[in-house]
């Protein structure tokens, strides 16, 4: 009786939580069917007569599309790139404990990305690098570095160096363990990482509000565009954030058993 209840009360309090989290999805894609005045109206809650016209609305000048292909670029590269740099200094910083090492890159996710925001602008000024998307990339970068590095630390870390030792006695050298042992067998924490990283690029505001211009700016710049000191267009608002959650929504829910075996693999050492 007792571990009945005690999986009732499971159920239940994850059927709360799961609630929780979903009923703002399901209130913007709800709100981006809904005209303003039935978005504003407490009244109208999921019973409504849908309309299309947000969306025609906020892809009739393409800007929307244009912003998802600015989205979908920086994060890409961004995210390539730091994996690129990232999972063989995870590798070093593991099999060779240089834990010292890591967290001074750890320093980086530590100091607010806001202060950075200043001499960052200045030092692109001086170069010609602001409004491009090599700016968006190396500051998406500074944050997606250490991320990678410290999730695949803890993966490497739990690889059996006895796999390694076995293959330097086949004659290969330390790259090549890496390359032809340990890399294959992280990769379930190198997809985990790098769509971490991704998600952080495809969401982030504050680097391509200041550091892009209108033909570089994300996704979330456009969106901010919808509100204005007078009047905010909800629907066009809700049907745009509808867009940009979509592609990320659709690849956790088809990476989601990927995912998980990622994270749980990379929580478990030896």
């Amino acid at each position: 009786m007792n571990r009945t209840l005690w999986t009732a009360l499971r159920a239940l309090a994850i059927t709360v939580v799961c609630l929780i989290i979903a009923m703002p999805v399901v209130w913007m894609i709800a709100a981006a069917f809904k005209t303003n005045v039935q978005v504003t109206d407490p009244t109208v809650g999921l019973v409504f007569s849908p309309t299309l016209e947000n969306f025609r609305t906020v892809l009739a000048d393409g800007e929307i599309v244009r912003s998802l292909g600015n989205s979908a670029l920086v994060g890409i590269v961004s995210t390539v790139l730091s994996a690129l740099i990232a999972v063989p200094a995870a590798w070093a910083v593991g099999r060779f404990r240089m834990h010292s090492t890591g967290s001074l890159v750890l320093v980086a996710r530590i100091v607010p990305a806001i202060s950075l925001l200043v001499p960052w602008y200045y030092l692109f000024a001086q170069l010609g690098l602001v409004g491009s998307y090599t700016v968006l990339v190396l500051s998406h970068m500074f944050v997606s570095v250490p991320l990678i590095l410290w999730i695949m630390i803890g993966f490497f870390e739990g690889l059996p160096i006895e796999l390694e030792e076995a293959g330097h006695v086949d004659g290969l050298t330390a790259f090549g363990a890496f390359r032809r042992i340990a890399l294959p067998l992280a990769a379930p924490g190198t997809a985990t990482a790098s769509v971490l990283a991704f998600i952080f690029s495809w969401n982030n505001f504050m680097f391509a509000l200041i550091l892009s211009d209108e033909d570089t700016k994300t996704m979330p710049v456009t969106l901010f565009n919808f509100i204005s000191y007078a009047s905010t267009d909800w629907g066009g608002l809700m049907a745009a954030a509808t867009l940009m959650t979509l592609p990320v929504l659709v690849a956790a829910v088809l990476g989601q058993k990927y995912l998980v075996a990622g994270l749980t693999a990379g929580a478990t050492k030896g």
